[in-house]
């Protein structure tokens, strides 16, 4: 029995429909989340900026790691979800509080609750507090039109998955330059690699010929970018950094470990008083 059965939340998640839950049922589903495991909450370190190094040596400055926060990254992106972005952060480190992906520098965040002719993939350097990239990007064409809204796991599907992923290395396939991505969350996303779910390069993505058509070009599920940035992206995310892929599913964000995780952060953030209002919590 999963932690969200013992506690109650999917006898609470039955009243939602079998569609995607709408911006009211999240936050539903996030203040039941705070309200039914204050223990949990308890148990995750808060995410706080570094101080600042007054030491005037450089050296001792470039020692000093930025901590970044979803305040932070919001003012990076404001065109952003800051709701995606806080729960994409949040799940990043959950995973590198297990151990996972502890050195990486770069995240880079999906948002496919939006259509798809704008931009919304934003790559962080989270070292140094900047953001990279703001990009279109492709979803799977099993995965729908304009504005996908079906996802999977499954060989031969052709939809995009959700959840998060770690990047490997780079090679050449008949897409061209390609990064390898290995799925981080069991049942949601895992079969990345036999899928050969990669980013890429392809003429389909290509914003002013999907105006004419509604919707930008679809791929076999990869997170397909435009040709004559997918080479850039893929060198800063390459080796270990991480990709987050974001829609409000009901079932991955109730069934998987890690957005559990992320949305007990987000909630002791809103707890502590971070800067940040999470519309989850009804706080906007």
């Amino acid at each position: 029995m999963t932690a969200l059965v013992s506690m109650g939340l999917l006898k609470h998640a039955g009243a939602f429909p079998a569609t995607s839950p709408t911006p009211s049922m999240f936050k539903t589903l996030v203040a039941l989340f705070l309200i039914a495991s204050p223990g949990l909450l308890a148990s995750i370190p808060p995410a706080t900026a570094a101080t600042p190094p007054t030491a005037p040596d450089l050296l001792a400055r470039a020692d000093v790691i930025y901590q970044p926060t979803a305040a932070s990254l919001d003012r990076l992106a404001p065109d952003a979800d800051p709701d995606v972005v806080a729960l994409g952060l949040g799940i990043m480190q959950c995973a590198q509080q297990h151990g996972v992906g502890e050195n990486a520098r770069r995240l880079a965040i999906i948002d496919y609750s939006r259509s798809s002719l704008t931009p919304r993939l934003w790559v962080f350097d989270l070292a140094r507090n900047t953001l990279l990239y703001r990009e279109v990007v492709a979803h799977g064409q099993g995965s729908g039109g304009d504005i996908p809204d079906h996802f999977s796991n499954r060989e031969g599907s052709h939809a995009s998955s959700l959840g998060l992923f770690l990047t490997g290395q780079t090679y050449e396939g008949r897409n061209g330059h390609s990064l390898r991505m290995e799925g981080l969350e069991p049942g949601f996303n895992d079969a990345a690699m036999s899928r050969a779910i990669v980013i890429h390069g392809a003429d389909y993505v290509n914003p002013e010929a999907g105006e004419a058509r509604g919707r930008l070009g679809r791929s076999w599920g990869c997170p397909a970018l435009r040709p004559s940035v997918a080479d850039d992206v893929i060198e800063v995310l390459k080796d270990g950094q991480f990709v987050f892929s974001y829609y409000p599913e009901r079932e991955w964000l109730m069934r998987s470990a890690l957005a559990r995780c992320a949305l007990a952060r987000c909630a002791l953030a809103r707890v502590e008083g971070d800067g940040h209002e999470h519309r989850w919590l009804g706080v906007r």
